[in-house]
């Protein structure tokens, strides 16, 4: 779930720092820049793990701070894929069960990847897995909250970097109150999960 990736950086440490160890300074820029962040390609960014080298530092004209390129080492979520989880549903929608692991929450198991048959119930907005006993279907619910333990299947990466403006928008101008319309923001690192398979989904229907 959690692993230790090789980077390279260059920090900018202010002169009002300079009176502090020059690693402590690193240290505290890179987790400024990087804790809690999503990096392209890599995962989500935890906490530096260790510094592994420093170069020479230098200080630019008309800039007072000095440049250091350092090689370091960070924690990173990324789960394999095959990996199984065990996190809580945040909420349902007909896209499927969205789940939570408390510091990641960019997590989906889609319709088809479900017990099967399962079914969304409307009225109460969650998914129900319709289960065949010899003595008929039960309606197993999965509420929010409840526990679930998922497979990781695929992974999506999206850069969510700032762009020009579109063509669209730079054409005409948007009508009033509608320049967010028909935008969703999206999440950098999405994981998707399954649960199509013995031993997986709420931990209730397997402890019971």
């Amino acid at each position: 779930m959690f692993v230790v990736v090789e980077m390279v950086d260059t920090v900018r440490i202010p002169p009002w720092q300079f009176q502090r160890q020059l690693n402590d300074a690193i240290a505290e820029e890179l987790n400024k820049k990087l804790a809690n962040k999503v990096v392209y390609s890599v995962g989500l960014c935890i906490c530096l793990y260790d510094i592994t080298k420093l170069e020479d530092s230098y200080i630019f004209p008309g800039d007072g701070a000095s440049h250091t390129k350092v090689h370091f080492r960070y924690v990173v979520f990324h789960p394999f894929l095959d990996e199984i989880l065990v996190g809580k549903i945040k909420y349902c929608s007909q896209e499927g069960v969205h789940v939570s692991l408390g510091f990641f929450d960019d997590i989906i198991i889609p319709p088809e990847s479900l017990q099967q048959p399962a079914k969304f119930d409307e009225a109460e907005q969650v998914w129900v897995w319709e289960y065949e006993t010899d003595e008929g279907a039960h309606d197993l619910y999965m509420d929010q909250g409840e526990e679930i333990r998922f497979r990781v299947v695929d992974e999506l990466f999206v850069d969510t970097s700032p762009t020009g403006p579109s063509a669209a928008t730079t054409d005409s101008a948007a009508a009033p109150g509608t320049e967010d319309s028909g935008q969703k923001k999206e999440a950098p690192y999405t994981l998707i999960g399954s649960i199509s398979e013995p031993g997986l989904g709420l931990l209730s229907w397997w402890n019971s």
